[in-house]
């Protein structure tokens, strides 16, 4: 928490009380939320923190690279606090969101590089498919 705040800090940006709850609510998170699953999670707390606000502080916390946005191809954009470079699978069923090692996709990255001079960026990458849950049963 005291890194975030720092960095915060570091780039001009105030640690108003509503942004400190927000950074909490996200260091608490385990998994990725939406901006409305998160202003639900810091109004419990602090009922006067309006959606707008909780907006504008993940737009300024993405601008410097403290948390990460990502649309899954549908629903909302989650968030989560920026961490080493990784990927994510998303079921199509549930919306369960699984993060994965960015080196699953080394050899995908290569050949799209390879292939058509394109590079993939890593913490941006979203797989589509069922998670082990929503996947019909192999009978």
């Amino acid at each position: 928490m005291d890194a975030v705040l720092a960095l915060l800090r570091e780039h001009g940006g105030r640690v108003t009380p509503a942004k400190r709850l927000l950074a909490e609510t996200l260091l608490a998170s385990q998994v990725h939320r939406s901006a409305e699953q998160l202003a639900e999670q810091v109004q419990a707390r602090a009922p006067d923190v309006h959606l707008t606000t909780v907006y504008r502080n993940l737009e300024e916390l993405e601008r410097l690279g403290l948390v990460e946005r990502m649309h899954s191809g549908h629903g909302p954009a989650t968030y989560h606090l920026a961490s080493s470079p990784h990927g994510h699978l998303v079921c199509r069923g549930c919306g369960e969101i699984i993060e994965v090692p960015a080196s699953l996709f080394d050899g995908l990255a290569a050949a799209v590089l390879r292939d058509y001079g394109f590079v993939v960026t890593t913490g941006q990458l979203a797989l589509a498919g069922q998670c082990a849950d929503c996947r019909p049963s192999q009978a």
